[in-house]
Protein backbone atom coordinates (compact mmCIF):
# COMPACT_ATOMS: atom_id res chain seq x y z
CA UNK A 1 0.00 0.00 0.00
CA UNK A 2 1.29 3.44 -0.92
CA UNK A 3 0.12 7.03 -0.60
CA UNK A 4 0.16 8.96 -3.85
CA UNK A 5 1.99 12.27 -3.90
CA UNK A 6 -1.19 13.91 -5.23
CA UNK A 7 -3.14 12.95 -2.09
CA UNK A 8 -0.31 13.79 0.28
CA UNK A 9 -0.03 17.41 1.49
CA UNK A 10 3.22 19.27 1.13
CA UNK A 11 5.35 19.51 4.25
CA UNK A 12 4.50 23.17 4.75
CA UNK A 13 0.77 22.53 4.38
CA UNK A 14 0.99 19.51 6.68
CA UNK A 15 2.81 21.58 9.30
CA UNK A 16 0.15 24.30 9.15
CA UNK A 17 -2.69 21.77 9.46
CA UNK A 18 -1.03 20.11 12.44
CA UNK A 19 -0.36 23.40 14.24
CA UNK A 20 -4.00 24.43 13.73
CA UNK A 21 -5.07 21.47 15.90
CA UNK A 22 -3.02 22.64 18.89
CA UNK A 23 -4.11 25.00 21.67
CA UNK A 24 -2.65 28.49 21.41
CA UNK A 25 0.15 28.06 23.95
CA UNK A 26 1.36 24.76 22.56
CA UNK A 27 1.04 26.02 18.99
CA UNK A 28 3.28 29.02 19.76
CA UNK A 29 5.91 26.75 21.30
CA UNK A 30 5.76 24.17 18.49
CA UNK A 31 5.59 26.39 15.40
CA UNK A 32 9.27 27.46 15.12
CA UNK A 33 10.61 23.91 15.29
CA UNK A 34 7.89 22.28 13.15
CA UNK A 35 8.32 24.95 10.45
CA UNK A 36 12.08 24.54 10.66
CA UNK A 37 11.66 20.81 10.00
CA UNK A 38 9.40 21.53 7.01
CA UNK A 39 11.82 24.08 5.54
CA UNK A 40 14.76 21.72 6.04
CA UNK A 41 13.32 19.08 3.71
CA UNK A 42 11.41 21.38 1.39
CA UNK A 43 8.20 23.30 2.00
CA UNK A 44 6.46 21.94 -1.08
CA UNK A 45 7.56 18.29 -1.19
CA UNK A 46 4.75 15.78 -0.52
CA UNK A 47 4.79 14.38 3.00
CA UNK A 48 4.64 10.87 1.53
CA UNK A 49 8.16 11.33 0.12
CA UNK A 50 9.68 11.52 3.60
CA UNK A 51 11.65 8.34 4.31
CA UNK A 52 12.92 6.93 7.59
CA UNK A 53 16.65 7.42 6.79
CA UNK A 54 16.21 11.09 5.89
CA UNK A 55 14.13 11.73 9.00
CA UNK A 56 16.78 10.04 11.14
CA UNK A 57 19.43 12.29 9.57
CA UNK A 58 17.57 15.43 10.72
CA UNK A 59 19.05 14.98 14.20
CA UNK A 60 22.56 15.55 12.88
CA UNK A 61 21.96 19.24 12.16
CA UNK A 62 20.76 19.94 15.70
CA UNK A 63 23.18 21.10 18.36
CA UNK A 64 23.42 18.84 21.41
CA UNK A 65 24.65 21.82 23.42
CA UNK A 66 21.19 23.41 23.26
CA UNK A 67 19.43 23.06 26.58
CA UNK A 68 16.18 22.41 24.68
CA UNK A 69 17.72 19.74 22.45
CA UNK A 70 15.36 16.96 23.57
CA UNK A 71 12.39 19.30 23.70
CA UNK A 72 12.95 20.21 20.06
CA UNK A 73 12.98 16.55 19.08
CA UNK A 74 9.76 15.94 21.00
CA UNK A 75 8.02 18.78 19.16
CA UNK A 76 8.94 17.29 15.78
CA UNK A 77 8.07 13.77 16.97
CA UNK A 78 4.58 14.95 17.90
CA UNK A 79 4.16 16.37 14.38
CA UNK A 80 5.31 13.11 12.77
CA UNK A 81 3.05 11.02 15.02
CA UNK A 82 0.09 13.19 14.03
CA UNK A 83 0.97 12.71 10.35
CA UNK A 84 0.62 8.94 10.77
CA UNK A 85 -2.85 9.36 12.34
CA UNK A 86 -3.84 11.79 9.57
CA UNK A 87 -2.91 9.20 6.95
CA UNK A 88 -0.09 11.23 5.40
CA UNK A 89 2.41 8.48 6.17
CA UNK A 90 2.09 4.72 6.33
CA UNK A 91 4.48 4.50 9.28
CA UNK A 92 5.15 6.56 12.37
CA UNK A 93 8.32 8.36 11.31
CA UNK A 94 8.67 9.76 14.83
CA UNK A 95 10.22 6.43 15.86
CA UNK A 96 13.21 7.19 13.62
CA UNK A 97 13.92 10.59 15.15
CA UNK A 98 16.38 9.43 17.80
CA UNK A 99 18.85 11.32 19.94
CA UNK A 100 22.49 11.33 18.97
CA UNK A 101 24.48 8.46 20.47
CA UNK A 102 27.00 10.94 21.76
CA UNK A 103 24.42 12.47 24.07
CA UNK A 104 23.50 10.07 26.87
CA UNK A 105 21.73 11.20 30.01
CA UNK A 106 19.27 14.02 30.71
CA UNK A 107 18.28 16.81 28.36
CA UNK A 108 20.30 19.39 30.27
CA UNK A 109 24.04 19.08 29.49
CA UNK A 110 26.43 19.14 32.38
CA UNK A 111 28.22 22.39 33.07
CA UNK A 112 31.56 20.74 32.41
CA UNK A 113 30.50 20.00 28.83
CA UNK A 114 29.82 23.67 28.13
CA UNK A 115 32.33 26.30 27.02
CA UNK A 116 34.46 27.78 29.82
CA UNK A 117 32.74 31.13 29.37
CA UNK A 118 28.96 31.44 29.19
CA UNK A 119 27.47 34.58 27.64
CA UNK A 120 24.12 35.58 29.16
CA UNK A 121 21.88 38.60 28.93
CA UNK A 122 21.38 40.39 32.25
CA UNK A 123 17.76 39.24 32.34
CA UNK A 124 18.76 35.61 31.92
CA UNK A 125 21.52 35.93 34.51
CA UNK A 126 19.01 37.23 37.03
CA UNK A 127 16.54 34.46 36.12
CA UNK A 128 19.18 31.77 36.68
CA UNK A 129 20.21 33.37 39.97
CA UNK A 130 16.59 33.26 41.13
CA UNK A 131 16.30 29.65 39.95
CA UNK A 132 19.38 28.77 42.00
CA UNK A 133 17.91 30.27 45.16
CA UNK A 134 14.61 28.44 44.60
CA UNK A 135 16.43 25.15 44.08
CA UNK A 136 18.42 25.60 47.30
CA UNK A 137 15.18 26.24 49.18
CA UNK A 138 13.63 23.15 47.60
CA UNK A 139 16.66 21.10 48.62
CA UNK A 140 16.15 22.14 52.23
CA UNK A 141 12.48 21.19 52.01
CA UNK A 142 13.39 17.77 50.65
CA UNK A 143 15.80 17.15 53.52
CA UNK A 144 12.92 17.78 55.92
CA UNK A 145 10.66 15.46 53.90
CA UNK A 146 13.31 12.73 54.00
CA UNK A 147 13.62 13.07 57.77
CA UNK A 148 9.87 12.75 58.22
CA UNK A 149 9.68 9.77 55.85
CA UNK A 150 12.64 8.10 57.57
CA UNK A 151 10.65 8.08 60.82
CA UNK A 152 8.68 5.22 59.30
CA UNK A 153 10.66 2.14 60.32
CA UNK A 154 9.37 0.02 57.43
CA UNK A 155 11.92 0.96 54.72
CA UNK A 156 10.81 -1.84 52.38
CA UNK A 157 7.77 0.05 51.11
CA UNK A 158 8.82 3.58 51.97
CA UNK A 159 7.91 5.24 48.67
CA UNK A 160 7.91 8.83 50.02
CA UNK A 161 11.48 8.45 51.25
CA UNK A 162 12.66 7.05 47.92
CA UNK A 163 10.85 9.76 45.94
CA UNK A 164 12.35 12.52 48.11
CA UNK A 165 15.84 11.06 47.71
CA UNK A 166 15.53 10.88 43.93
CA UNK A 167 14.19 14.41 43.61
CA UNK A 168 16.90 15.80 45.88
CA UNK A 169 19.54 14.11 43.71
CA UNK A 170 18.18 15.90 40.63
CA UNK A 171 17.88 19.20 42.50
CA UNK A 172 21.45 19.03 43.83
CA UNK A 173 22.76 18.22 40.36
CA UNK A 174 20.99 21.25 38.92
CA UNK A 175 22.29 23.45 41.77
CA UNK A 176 25.88 22.47 40.98
CA UNK A 177 25.35 23.09 37.28
CA UNK A 178 23.91 26.57 37.84
CA UNK A 179 26.62 27.51 40.34
CA UNK A 180 29.37 26.54 37.89
CA UNK A 181 27.67 28.34 35.01
CA UNK A 182 27.12 31.56 36.95
CA UNK A 183 30.76 31.60 38.08
CA UNK A 184 31.99 31.87 34.49
CA UNK A 185 29.08 33.89 33.08
CA UNK A 186 29.71 37.05 31.10
CA UNK A 187 26.78 39.46 31.06
CA UNK A 188 25.84 40.94 27.71
CA UNK A 189 24.53 44.48 27.95
CA UNK A 190 21.67 44.91 25.47
CA UNK A 191 21.45 48.18 23.57
CA UNK A 192 18.82 49.24 21.07
CA UNK A 193 21.10 50.58 18.35
CA UNK A 194 22.42 49.34 15.01
CA UNK A 195 25.40 47.00 15.21
CA UNK A 196 28.25 46.55 12.78
CA UNK A 197 29.13 42.85 12.95
CA UNK A 198 26.71 40.52 14.68
CA UNK A 199 27.73 38.98 18.01
CA UNK A 200 26.09 36.84 20.68
CA UNK A 201 23.11 38.71 22.13
CA UNK A 202 22.21 40.55 18.92
CA UNK A 203 18.73 40.54 17.40
CA UNK A 204 18.83 39.88 13.66
CA UNK A 205 15.97 40.53 11.24
CA UNK A 206 16.09 38.32 8.15
CA UNK A 207 14.28 38.20 4.84
CA UNK A 208 13.60 34.63 3.65
CA UNK A 209 14.38 34.87 -0.08
CA UNK A 210 12.25 31.80 -0.90
CA UNK A 211 9.04 32.61 0.98
CA UNK A 212 9.37 36.37 1.34
CA UNK A 213 8.78 35.95 5.06
CA UNK A 214 10.44 38.28 7.55
CA UNK A 215 12.09 36.43 10.44
CA UNK A 216 13.55 37.75 13.67
CA UNK A 217 16.13 35.83 15.69
CA UNK A 218 18.28 36.50 18.69
CA UNK A 219 21.67 34.74 18.87
CA UNK A 220 22.17 33.39 22.37
CA UNK A 221 24.26 30.96 24.38
CA UNK A 222 22.90 27.36 24.31
CA UNK A 223 21.63 27.88 27.87
CA UNK A 224 19.22 30.57 26.69
CA UNK A 225 17.69 28.83 23.66
CA UNK A 226 13.94 29.46 23.40
CA UNK A 227 12.50 28.67 19.93
CA UNK A 228 9.10 30.14 20.80
CA UNK A 229 10.76 33.53 21.38
CA UNK A 230 13.10 33.35 18.41
CA UNK A 231 16.21 32.73 20.52
CA UNK A 232 18.61 30.46 18.62
CA UNK A 233 21.88 28.91 19.74
CA UNK A 234 25.26 30.09 18.55
CA UNK A 235 25.99 26.38 18.02
CA UNK A 236 23.06 25.83 15.62
CA UNK A 237 23.65 25.94 11.83
CA UNK A 238 21.76 29.21 11.47
CA UNK A 239 23.37 30.71 14.59
CA UNK A 240 26.84 29.93 13.27
CA UNK A 241 25.98 31.40 9.88
CA UNK A 242 24.71 34.66 11.39
CA UNK A 243 27.70 35.40 13.61
CA UNK A 244 30.08 38.09 12.37
CA UNK A 245 27.66 39.34 9.72
CA UNK A 246 26.53 42.85 8.80
CA UNK A 247 23.30 44.29 7.47
CA UNK A 248 22.66 43.39 3.84
CA UNK A 249 24.68 40.17 3.96
CA UNK A 250 23.36 37.09 2.17
CA UNK A 251 23.30 34.02 4.44
CA UNK A 252 22.99 30.50 3.03
CA UNK A 253 22.55 27.21 4.88
CA UNK A 254 22.74 23.77 3.31
CA UNK A 255 19.66 21.58 3.82
CA UNK A 256 18.18 18.47 2.13
CA UNK A 257 15.77 20.78 0.32
CA UNK A 258 18.73 22.69 -1.08
CA UNK A 259 20.17 25.99 0.09
CA UNK A 260 18.11 28.09 2.48
CA UNK A 261 18.86 31.70 1.66
CA UNK A 262 18.29 34.76 3.83
CA UNK A 263 19.14 38.44 3.53
CA UNK A 264 20.02 40.31 6.73
CA UNK A 265 17.74 43.34 6.97
CA UNK A 266 18.85 44.71 10.31
CA UNK A 267 21.06 43.92 13.30
CA UNK A 268 20.15 45.33 16.70
CA UNK A 269 22.32 45.14 19.79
Amino acid sequence: MTISNEKSPGLGEAAAKYLATLPAGKREASQPEVYKFARWYGWEIPFSRLAAPSVAAYVEQLSVSDMDYLKKLDLVRAFLAYAKKAGWSLTNLAAHLKTKKSRPGPAVPSARALPEEVSLTRQRYEELTADLQNLKERSRELVAEMQRAAADKDFRENAPLQAAREERGHVEGRIKELEEALKVATIIEEKKKPAHKSVVGDCIVLHDLASGEELRYKIVDPREVDPARGKISIASPLGKALLGRIGGDLVEIKAPAGKLSYRIIMIER
